[in-house]
């Protein structure tokens, strides 16, 4: 019984996302936006998540409704990940 019991709050958690882990905020200046387009082109530093070291590049915005109020010159902070071979963003926020 209790071992059914671990079983169904192990379920739980998992289904829940908790312990998942998320991938590190990064910073980076917004170069250019592309809201049609749902790109955005940052100078970041290192992504260690990515293994990628600091450069300036395009990636896609996993929600194009990120991208609104950005501009170019804005200094952010943002998640970055790789799916299905194209670098996302799937955060982003004006630094404060």
């Amino acid at each position: 019984m209790r071992a059914r019991r671990l079983l169904a709050i192990a379920a739980i958690v998992l289904a829940s996302g908790a312990g998942a882990q998320q991938a590190p905020q990064s910073e980076g200046e917004v170069r250019k936006v592309d809201t049609a387009r749902g790109k955005i082109t940052l100078r970041h530093g290192p992504l260690a998540n990515l293994d990628m070291p600091a450069m300036t590049m395009v990636f896609n915005a996993a929600d194009p409704k990120l991208l609104q109020g950005l501009k170019q010159g804005d200094k952010v902070r943002f998640t970055a990940d790789k799916k299905d071979g194209t670098y996302i963003v799937t955060a982003i926020e004006v630094a404060k």
